[in-house]
């Protein structure tokens, strides 16, 4: 049994699935998706659908809410604000993809998928979030808002809390060079967070471009360039 995660996807499905099958997940085997599976690629229904196939297969899938999943949940109200905001965020993609020209005309059984993620799951020795924790509050479990939103917050972190657990986000893109260094400095032992975010979406930006899993067993990455733009 392996336990694996992999970074935001953001409707690149072609490369999702390309990266599965570098995987290939076995019956035993955990997997564990932290969010943002919309917004400025191109196939966000696509995403969702490659989820529910992996569910369907009997796979262990833990699938987390990213903040463009919340960005679509308010987005449903309907507000000026809030439906531009969907819209700055890449929403206008993931509306092509499933064929509608609002967010509340997305099929109900994809809003329920989305309106029902949680915001953090613990397994093992591994805290999974989208974006990071807020190390300010007593309890850094307790701020959903944090989960979704929280950047550059490594220097905060309270290891007496923390103890020997890791902290596995996203959200915020970093070329593979930098991941990679995070990588060995959790399997040598001093660093306690992995960012699974490479910037599938931004093949333009150096160094990035690249969907990201990691093996948290091992501690390796395995890495799919872009193949959606």
């Amino acid at each position: 049994m392996a336990l694996y995660a992999i970074g935001d996807i953001h409707g690149c499905n072609r490369s999702f699935q390309a990266l599965l099958q570098k995987l290939n997940l076995q019956g035993a085997d955990e997997l564990v998706l932290v969010g943002d599976y919309l917004d400025r690629g191109p196939d966000s229904k696509g995403v969702l659908d490659t989820i529910f196939e992996l569910e369907q297969a009997g796979h262990n899938v833990y699938c987390l809410r990213g903040n463009h999943e919340q960005i679509l949940i308010e987005a449903l109200s309907s507000v000026t604000y809030t439906l531009q905001r969907f819209y700055g965020a890449g929403g206008k993609a993931t509306l092509r993809s499933f064929g509608v020209m609002a967010p509340r005309e997305i099929d109900d059984y994809y809003l329920d998928f989305i309106h029902d993620l949680p915001h953090y799951v613990e397994i093992g020795r591994f805290i999974f979030v989208h974006g990071g924790l807020n190390f300010d509050h007593p309890d850094p479990l307790y701020d959903q808002e944090s989960m979704l939103w929280e950047r550059y917050w490594y220097d905060k972190i309270n290891y007496e809390w923390l103890e020997d657990r890791y902290i596995i986000h996203g959200h915020t893109p970093i070329p593979q060079q930098q991941h990679e260094g995070l990588l060995l400095l959790a399997k040598n032992g001093p660093g306690r967070m992995i960012n699974l975010d490479t910037g599938c979406v931004y093949p333009y930006r150096e160094g990035m471009g690249l969907l990201t899993a990691v093996n948290l067993d091992t501690f390796e990455g395995i890495y799919q360039a872009n193949i959606d733009q």
